[in-house]
């Protein structure tokens, strides 16, 4: 995967270019007019949608990009200009048609939550004159294009007499064609390279419902053979996605966390489109895209995924299994290095935990909630006796850190040999410190290194010393 960090395959995006905008805020009441809710709006922002999400995508992941569209002569349509010259992109390969509105979709999110949407845009087909002018910008692009990613939102630019020319034009010399499609009928992808819907698009382009791999196989073979494709493959949200070339074969989902599926098609076709226009096979493509894909589904709105994005987050799944939560120290700065550059709250505590128990779970699920990444600091062998007697601890420090790390609200262990964790937190600098509530008027370790401290109380009751106590008890009776 990391190869492909450093490559810059030239890629042709040809497609419906639209702005995303979107109104972020807050709501808390509803309104006194009408049965809605009222929101409080904090930002405002705006992003390429469409084929410029594609496009967005590809610059993120150092692709030499190219993009064809159709475009009006308004305001939004000079609002996409000054957006894809931003982004390093020439525009001088779009074609303006008069009378023509620029699709600019708006989005209301309230509470991490989209409330509403309203489109201003024009969904009839483009004029003739549009379509030979494309194509005449295609013609002299195609001996330095790597592959033609068709990006069909539906609102006219692909035509069926444009798309099918773009596909004949690219197969004559050489050139991949991959498509995200639209609408029921596909025919005008007829002899592409690749297609990729989603299994509600498949199952009405096929006339097939998907609902198990029995159906799941007739449908994308249907789609590859009806059309004559290459490959075709089928996206399945959380299942991962399906290839159909000469066999059919499932590349699973890696996301953790999904917020927001805006522009994840976008993510999987265009990371698809860079990793086969710098010469990848499918298999390895389908997996990394999967991946893009995990990374982009985790944030709010249309997003890209970057490489080192990509690279961590692959890290992170294969380092996922208890035992690689426990960290050595170097290690563990590595960890953090990458944590910091994403923006990550950095929650740290520490204790014996000698034998776990309910408390200690309550009591670290609460400093999870402080922040996104707790980091547990346990006190090795030597330090427990030197703390608590030479009768403890009960159980070694590394089955004490494995079965912290095998706790959701952890995500890493660390073990350390001092008697105070004072040096681990200069090294670790987390954002908030957890300690007991039993710390309150007390003067907290490394209060003057982190960024802030809180206090959570125990469970009353719950105790290791009042387990073992319990234990001899129960002996001696």
């Amino acid at each position: 995967m990391r190869k492909y960090a450093s490559l810059h395959p030239s890629v042709l995006v040809i497609g419906d270019l639209m702005i995303d905008h979107y109104l972020w805020g807050n709501t808390e009441r509803i309104s006194p007019e009408a049965p809605v809710p009222v929101i409080d709006v904090q930002k405002e922002s705006e992003v390429l949608g469409g084929a410029g999400n594609v496009v967005n995508n590809l610059v993120a992941l150092g692709a030499d990009v190219s993009v064809i569209s159709v475009i009006g002569k308004d305001d939004n349509g000079r609002r996409l200009i000054r957006m894809l010259k931003n982004l390093g992109v020439g525009t001088d390969t779009l074609v303006v048609e008069t009378g023509r509105k620029t699709t600019r979709k708006s989005r209301v999110i309230a509470s991490h939550q989209q409330v509403v949407r309203f489109d201003s845009e024009t969904r009839q087909e483009i004029f003739k004159e549009s379509e030979d002018r494309i194509l005449s910008l295609i013609q002299s692009r195609l001996l330095v294009t790597d592959i033609i990613l068709l990006s069909d939102y539906g609102k006219g630019v692909l035509s069926d007499r444009l798309t099918r020319h773009i596909i004949n034009m690219a197969k004559a010399s050489g050139v991949k064609v991959l498509v995200d499609p639209k609408g029921k009928d596909y025919s005008k992808y007829e002899g592409a390279t690749l297609v990729t819907p989603n299994k509600k698009e498949a199952s009405e382009a096929t006339g097939i419902l998907i609902k198990d791999e029995a159906s799941l196989k007739e449908a994308g073979f249907r789609l590859k053979n009806g059309l004559g494709l290459e490959i075709a493959m089928i996206t399945l949200s959380e299942e991962g996605m399906a290839i159909f070339d000469e066999t059919m074969r499932t590349i699973p989902t890696v996301a953790k966390e999904v917020y927001d599926v805006t522009g994840a098609g976008d993510t999987v076709l265009s990371t698809l489109g860079f990793v086969l226009g710098a010469g990848g096979e499918i298999d390895e493509a389908a997996k990394i895209a999967n991946a893009a894909a995990a990374v982009v589904v985790g944030k709010l709105g249309s997003a890209t995924a970057t490489w080192d994005e990509i690279i961590a987050y692959e890290t992170a799944m294969h380092d996922s299994t208890t035992e690689h939560r426990i960290k050595e120290q170097k290690e563990l700065v590595k960890s953090l290095k990458r944590l910091r550059r994403e923006g990550r709250r950095i929650v740290f505590t520490n204790g014996c935990f000698d034998i776990l128990h309910l408390g200690h779970v309550k009591y670290l699920e609460k400093a999870k909630s402080f922040g996104d990444v707790l980091i547990v600091g346990v006190n090795s062998d030597a330090s427990v006796k030197r703390l608590k007697g030479e009768n403890r601890p009960v159980n070694p420090e590394f089955d004490r850190a494995y079965l912290l790390a095998a706790l959701d609200a952890v995500d890493f262990v660390t073990i350390f040999d001092e008697d105070t964790p004072y040096e681990l937190i200069k090294v670790i600098e987390p954002d908030i410190l957890v300690k007991g509530g039993d710390y309150e008027g007390k003067e907290v370790v490394g209060s003057d290194i982190a960024k802030e401290v809180r206090l959570v109380d125990f469970i009353e009751g719950r105790s290791t010393s009042g387990i073992i106590e319990n234990i001899n008890k129960k002996e001696r009776a």
